[in-house]
C-alpha cells in the first residue's frame, strides 16, 4: 500500500506541473464551430478552484492578435469549480484486493433457431454440447478461477417464461428471482440445459436489460464505501442486438462503476455492429455525446477461437 501510494504521490505532482493547452470554441448544432481562442494552464493552478478561489484566465485568438494591434483578448475564462474524479483500471480494483462476482447472460431469442432442431445453435443433443454450451465452459471456466465463491449469478433474454409466458429480457435460468446463482459453471451448465425445454424463444435481443441489472448490483457495492467486489458480465448472444441505443447508454453509465462486460458472438452471423460497443475503433459514447469514462467491453466472435487448442 505504501508503494502505491508512494507511486499515486508522484503522479499528482507530476501531472500538478503538466502544462495543459485549452481551446475554446463556440459550438453551434450544425457542425460549423467557430474558434474563439485558446490559454494554457497547470492542473495546480485549476486545482484553486477547489479551495474557493475564482481562477481566471485570459482567451487569446493568435490570428487576431497577429493582426490587431488593438486586440486583448477575445474573453475571460472563468473557472468557479474544479472536481478531481479517479479513474481507476480494472487492475486497480484486482490489486486493491477487489474479489470478483461473475454473472452469466445467455440469449434465448428466435433468431437462434428452434431447440429441436439440429440447426439451432441451442439445438438439444443427447450426447454432444450445442455451440451455447462450448462457449460457456470455454469462457466460464476461466473466468470463474477468479470468483472465490465460486456462485455465479446466471440469467436469460429474449425468452417468453412460465408460467405466464411473458418475455424476459432478464430472468433467471433457475426460475429463482430472490436466488440466480449456480454452484460453478457445472451449475451454470445444468440450470441451462433444464430451463431450455421449458422456454419459448422469443424476441428482441435486448441486453441493456441484464447491462443494468448487473450494473445496479455494482452501484449498490460502490455505495457501501468499501467496493470489495469487481462484476464481470459475460453475455452469449447469436447476432445484432435491437437496443444498440439503450446499450450504449447503460454501458457508459457501467463505465463508471467497477464493472466490465464480455460478449461473445455464437454462431455465424454478421457481429460486425458490436464492434462498435468494444471501443477498439473508437471511445464508445452514448446516443446523447457522453463517452465512457473506460472502456470495459470486449466483445470476441466465438468462431474465431473455439477450434484453438
Amino acid at each position: 500500500k505504501a508503494y502505491f501510494l508512494f507511486e499515486e504521490k508522484c503522479a499528482l505532482i507530476f501531472f500538478s506541473l503538466l502544462s495543459l493547452q485549452c481551446i475554446v470554441w463556440d459550438w453551434d448544432s450544425n457542425g460549423k464551430h467557430d474558434f474563439i481562442g485558446e490559454f494554457s494552464s497547470t492542473f495546480k493552478e485549476m486545482r484553486g478552484a477547489m479551495e474557493g478561489r475564482q481562477v481566471q484566465w485570459e482567451c487569446i485568438n493568435p490570428k487576431y492578435k497577429a493582426k490587431k494591434k488593438s486586440y486583448k483578448n477575445s474573453g475571460i475564462v472563468i473557472l468557479n469549480q474544479c472536481k478531481i474524479h479517479k479513474m481507476h483500471s480494472f487492475l486497480d480494483y484486482i490489486m486493491g484486493g477487489c474479489q470478483i462476482q461473475f454473472t452469466v447472460a445467455i440469449d434465448f431469442t428466435a433468431s437462434n433457431g428452434d431447440p429441436r432442431n439440429s440447426c439451432s445453435l441451442h439445438y438439444i443433443h443427447p450426447y454432444q454440447p450445442n455451440e451455447y454450451l462450448k462457449a460457456l465452459v470455454a469462457v466460464g471456466e476461466i473466468c470463474q478461477d477468479y470468483d472465490s465463491d465460486k456462485m455465479f449469478p446466471a440469467f436469460g433474454f429474449g425468452a417468453r417464461i412460465p408460467p405466464e409466458y411473458k418475455v424476459s429480457h432478464d430472468f433467471a435460468i433457475n426460475f429463482n428471482e430472490d436466488n440466480p446463482e449456480c454452484a460453478g459453471i457445472q451449475g451454470v451448465v445444468e440450470a441451462y440445459q433444464s430451463c431450455l425445454p421449458k422456454l419459448q424463444l422469443y424476441g428482441p435481443t435486448n441486453i441493456a436489460p441484464i447491462i443494468q441489472k448487473v450494473a445496479k448490483s455494482a452501484s449498490e457495492e460502490t455505495n457501501t464505501k468499501e467496493a470489495s467486489q469487481y462484476f464481470i458480465l459475460l453475455i452469449l448472444t447469436d447476432g445484432v442486438i435491437t437496443d444498440m441505443a439503450d446499450t450504449r447508454e447503460a454501458i457508459v453509465h457501467a463505465s463508471h462503476l467497477p464493472m466490465s462486460v464480455i460478449i461473445v458472438g455464437v454462431g455465424n452471423a454478421d457481429f460486425s455492429d458490436m464492434q462498435m460497443l468494444d471501443g477498439d475503433d473508437g471511445i464508445l459514447r452514448s446516443p446523447k455525446g457522453e463517452p465512457v469514462l473506460r472502456d470495459i467491453v470486449q466483445f470476441v466472435p466465438f468462431r474465431n477461437f473455439k477450434h484453438v487448442s
